[in-house]
């Protein structure tokens, strides 16, 4: 089955690789800058090109690996109309292919990705989404070639997960950055952190969420919070931030209470 990826970012690079570890045919890259393009390439062995007029027309699968506003220009592009077409975005409809192409999908994998963090690929999953059960059926395939773990999800419940993974990574990390500024500014290096960022992920391994939450808030320890907040009176919108989260786990916990 010969693959061509619309997109050359962190996701295209993990998954492309994955994809040609284990047998799948590569033929070529698209990026519409030249680096990015060459770079992915270069590690596949494979002909890159940076103009969509350039694209094969041949290929059995085209997976869009391109930002949201991106994909929707894209997928207007009126090429290898037997072929299937899929996305890799979590908050995208698969809809955005309908009236542009016979056979499409999503194949959408819940993990973040940076090109210099290797992953492994067959632990991550795989939710996918087809205009018919024959393209299913060929993405299952495919999902199956790379990943112990996939699922059958619907456009809007890929968009409730994609939500959920926001929280749980992106709005997890920038904590991390937070924390990170505020123990340097205490002269300590961020590696302080380090065993319960650790611990913390931990235990949600064997405790759901709820039964792991611990601190000032769900004790409501009134005094530490007010001398925490007294910490973060010359930073305001981190001091609200901190009095929000720290209102909605008291919250969480009297109701339980």
């Amino acid at each position: 089955m010969k693959i061509v990826f619309i997109g050359a970012g962190n996701l295209a690079t993990h998954l492309s690789l994955a994809l040609q570890q284990m047998g799948e045919q590569i033929v070529q890259v698209y990026s519409r800058t030249k680096t990015s393009a060459s770079e992915l390439a270069a590690l596949l062995s494979v002909p890159y090109t940076t103009s969509t007029d350039k694209i094969i027309a041949d290929a059995d699968v085209y997976f869009y690996t391109v930002s949201d506003d991106a994909l929707e220009s894209l997928v207007q592009l009126p090429f290898a109309t037997n072929a299937i077409h899929v996305h890799t975005a979590g908050s995208v409809s698969m809809d955005i292919f309908q009236g542009k192409k016979k056979n499409f999908g999503v194949f959408y994998p819940l993990q973040t990705f940076s090109k210099a963090k290797q992953v492994n690929f067959n632990k991550i999953p795989l939710f996918i989404e087809a205009s018919s059960p024959e393209v299913e059926t060929e993405l299952f395939r495919l999902a199956h070639v790379v990943s112990e773990q996939v699922y059958r999800t619907n456009s809007e419940q890929r968009l409730k997960l994609h939500v959920s993974a926001v929280f749980a990574c992106n709005f997890v990390n920038h904590m991390y950055q937070i924390a990170s500024e505020m123990v340097k500014s205490a002269d300590l290096p961020f590696e302080v952190l380090k065993p319960l960022i650790l611990e913390t992920a931990e235990k949600v391994m064997h405790l759901s969420p709820e039964q792991a939450q611990t601190g000032p808030a769900k004790r409501n320890d009134q005094g530490v919070i007010n001398k925490h907040l007294e910490v973060l009176v010359e930073l305001p919108a981190l001091k609200q931030l901190y009095q929000d989260l720290s209102d909605m786990i008291l919250n969480q916990y009297l109701h339980q209470s």
